[in-house]
């Protein structure tokens, strides 16, 4: 079986991964606070783990693996933005707002990851529904002298526990030093963080032995791994941005809550994103949502989300990635290559039944080696006897679902068939004009294929027109 080798941040090394247990291969992923749309940064974790899922599933079978990714939807940012609209008119109670709000953006979020190629994790957890297991757990940690209360406020004793800093490598006093941190008068330190903190009657609450309240960030993902994979489970995964202080504060949390266990093994993290060399921002103008770029913004055409895939498989996802309009249109005409490579290659029955090649597995084993992957499957495109391989790593790498694959060959066909006549007339206009020297009536038909998104290939064997990716039928009728 391929060996998985992964870059564990703990170590800084990378490792042979080997599970806890086979039969129950476990990863979390820490997922989106649901309070507007998901931007173009918070996708690539999603597509980076969703790789890496793929990979687990096919080597030790998906009734083996579980994989959890989780909801925030208590925030303060999710009481802002229902707070602006009850202030704007909404009708419902504060609550109902919020209720509304993360349903909204629950399903928006699924729409764009869905439209990512993203499979959905096994156990998709809100926080709201796990509030009972973050009281209990730090109910334990007070216990243990770990964290303390202090003006309706639970806090984590930092000191308390000595592995502090381990996976982003500096001392506490280090931290304190380099770091904002939150200073308050019932702190006992400085670099203590919040495991509960009260809430006012217009913020929405929960009752605890410290008052009516609602949980600290951090705690919500210790809580809802502990609960769905255990007190050890093989991977946690997320963006680097979130390795301190949310994973440092989730390691601490948990291993003292559950000392029995190791919490996650390998840590993994992504780099960030950045547009056009630059860091995405509002500011720069350059910040857009994964919905914009499918559905279209600035009045440019959207852009489908296997392309977006594309992009972002392209670049190691421990190297910070670079989203250009130009990766993006060598990506679609790189696909739209491999739909033709399919229409005449691809035997369709013969690839629902075969697993993905060899050369694909091993680069995904390879710390997911995605670039390596789509060179094996540029490589496979370029043999007649390897392109089925082609369309299976394709739907293994969740970019064109062989079904997919087999319809749009069979559009493809379709307006083949529909070009050939014209085709023919083209050819015969090309071998008049060789004898008349008169080329406009080949150069006016040309364009007219070419304003209906055709491609035209003129060679000495002959004319073959080709359906580009802004085929429009109905501009062909004049011709």
């Amino acid at each position: 079986m391929t060996q998985i080798r992964l870059r564990n941040s703990l170590s800084r090394k990378v490792e042979d991964f080997t599970p806890i247990d086979a039969q129950n291969v476990r990863m979390y992923l820490c997922g989106p606070t649901v309070y507007d749309r998901a931007h173009l940064g918070n996708a690539r974790p999603v597509v980076v783990f969703d790789v890496l899922y793929r990979l687990l599933r096919q080597l030790y079978g998906a009734e083996h693996v579980t994989y959890v990714r989780n909801f925030t939807d208590v925030d303060d940012k999710i009481n802002a933005t229902a707070l602006a609209r009850k202030e704007a008119g909404a009708e419902g109670s504060l609550e109902e707002l919020i209720h509304a709000r993360t349903e909204e953006t629950i399903g928006w979020y699924h729409a764009d990851m869905d439209a990512l190629g993203a499979l959905r994790p096994d156990h998709e957890p809100r926080a709201t529904e796990y509030i009972g297991a973050m009281i209990a757990m730090i109910e334990g940690l007070v216990a243990q002298g770990h964290a303390y209360a202090a003006e309706g406020h639970v806090l984590f004793r930092v000191r308390s526990y000595q592995g502090y800093g381990k996976l982003s490598g500096r001392t506490v006093d280090d931290m304190i030093a380099g770091a904002r941190v939150e200073v308050a008068p019932y702190k006992e330190d400085p670099m203590d963080f919040v495991l509960w903190k009260p809430s006012d009657e217009s913020e929405p609450g929960w009752a605890s032995p410290w008052g009516r309240g609602r949980p600290g960030w951090h705690i919500e993902c210790s809580a809802m791994s502990y609960e769905l994979l255990g007190a050890s489970f093989d991977i946690h995964g997320g963006g680097i941005d979130l390795q301190f202080p949310h994973h440092e504060n989730e390691i601490a949390q948990s291993c003292c809550a559950h000392p029995e266990g190791s919490f996650a093994n390998f840590w993994v993290h992504n780099e960030m994103l950045q547009v056009e060399g630059k860091k995405m921002s509002k500011s720069l103008g350059n910040f857009f949502t994964v919905r914009d770029l499918l559905d279209g913004h600035d009045g440019e055409k959207g852009i489908p989300g296997e392309v977006i895939r594309f992009v972002f498989l392209q670049t190691h996802y421990s190297k910070p990635m670079d989203w250009t309009a130009e990766k993006a249109a060598g990506a679609s005409a790189k696909l739209d290559d491999f739909v033709r490579m399919a229409d005449q290659y691809c035997d369709f029955d013969e690839a629902k039944n075969r697993v993905p090649h060899q050369a694909i597995l091993d680069a995904l084993g390879d710390d997911l080696n995605t670039h390596a992957a789509l060179v094996a499957i540029d490589k496979f495109a370029g043999q007649s006897d390897l392109v089925t391989d082609m369309a299976v790593g394709l739907d293994f790498l969740g970019l064109i679902p062989l079904e997919e694959m087999e319809h749009r060959v069979q559009q493809l066909r379709s307006k083949t068939d529909d070009l050939k006549d014209l085709g023919d007339k083209l050819g015969t206009l090309r071998a008049n004009a060789m004898q008349t020297k008169d080329f406009a009536p080949v150069d006016a038909m040309k364009q007219a294929l070419l304003a209906a998104g055709v491609e035209v290939r003129m060679s000495k064997a002959g004319v073959e027109l080709l359906p580009g990716p802004d085929f429009d039928p109905t501009k062909l009728e004049g011709l």
